[in-house]
């Protein structure tokens, strides 16, 4: 749920509708057919070449975050950070159709060391670039680079108004220096007479910071900033409640059920939209189905050992979309999913 002025959106909007070419609008359409053919006969059917796609630059991060893998230092796979190498060979492969990639998955893609490296190079391919940082590392310097990179969103993450309330769940952080970075992006923004990146304050509603909605928008409209993002967040073992849990029923992804226990909110159905348009690589070449794999369990291929396409065309990932349309609830990580929970302000 986003919360911005309309002008801001609307040049957002405009620049990434500049990114289109014929070739992208023609493969989103495939896509978009292919989809609601198979969502009709509940036979996975799939062409064209996704619209979307999250890289992973690095599972390492500064903070202790407690529903997060790299902030509970939990993975059960390997940790490290993407080969440049690697990165480039398929965006290479990818750009002529891919419309939007966002730097993210796990851990703090300020800590790669060629991370602005990576985002230029597929800023430089016609592709919207987007990332989600805790803006811990914007000096100044960086934030020059950051704005040159050409990088279109910067989501920044800001849990709190005041430092007792943000560090209840941003383990480890500094308020003040979410501020700092905050402020840096914006004069660099200015000084070079740049439009991008469109910076978002991203405001995770939990019930220690529930209180400061309306005070997070407020600081947003004083810095500068051009969007503000409230959303729910993912509890793992939700089932008996938990203190993260907010009071305002609009802002919960879960509701107290007749047996005592907490349950999503939303219905999960036979389909889903990202099975067909987007994926998530991994540092180290992973291709896992969605954001939600977080210790990428469902593992349909490896782009270290093949190519993009030879993993998206996969018998395993037709296999998968076809499990989707049969019987997602028998999946585990779709369980905790809520996609279309997103409330707007």
């Amino acid at each position: 749920m986003y919360y911005g002025l309309m002008n801001q959106n609307f040049t957002d909007g405009l620049n990434l509708i500049s990114k289109l070419t014929a070739k992208k609008i023609k493969n989103a359409y495939k896509i978009w057919r292919s989809y609601h053919t198979s969502k009709k006969t509940s036979i996975a059917q799939h062409k064209g070449m996704p619209i979307s796609l999250a890289f992973e630059p690095t599972t390492s991060c500064n903070l202790r975050c407690p529903e997060c893998p790299s902030g509970l230092r939990s993975f059960t796979r390997p940790t490290g950070m993407m080969p440049e190498d690697l990165f480039k060979k398929t965006i290479d492969e990818l750009h002529e159709t891919l419309i939007y990639l966002i730097f993210y998955f796990q851990g703090e893609p300020f800590l790669h060391p060629k991370f602005l490296d990576l985002v230029k190079y597929a800023s430089q391919k016609g592709i919207y670039t987007a990332t989600s940082t805790n803006a811990h590392f914007l000096h100044s310097d960086l934030a020059k680079k950051t704005v040159e990179s050409g990088l279109d969103r910067l989501i920044i993450s800001i849990d709190g108004t005041t430092q007792e309330t943000y560090q209840a769940y941003r383990i480890g952080g500094k308020l003040e220096k979410v501020i700092e970075g905050t402020k840096n992006i914006i004069h660099w923004k200015k000084e070079l007479k740049s439009k991008t990146p469109h910076v978002i304050f991203q405001f995770l509603v939990v019930k220690p910071n529930q209180h400061q909605i309306e005070d997070v928008k407020k600081l947003a409209k004083q810095l500068g900033v051009d969007e503000v993002g409230l959303k729910t967040a993912q509890i793992y073992d939700y089932e008996n409640g938990s203190d993260l849990i907010p009071t305002i029923e609009k802002y919960a992804r879960y509701k107290l059920g007749k047996n005592g226990l907490y349950e999503i909110k939303n219905t999960l159905l036979n389909h889903c939209w990202k099975m067909w348009n987007a994926c998530v690589i991994t540092w180290d070449g992973l291709v896992v189905p969605c954001c939600f794999d977080k210790d990428a369990h469902h593992r349909l291929g490896d782009i270290s050992q093949k190519t993009f396409t030879e993993v998206w065309q996969s018998d395993a990932y037709q296999s998968f979309r076809q499990l989707v349309l049969e019987s997602r609830s028998n999946i585990e990580m779709c369980k905790n999913c809520t996609e279309g929970t997103k409330v707007w302000g």
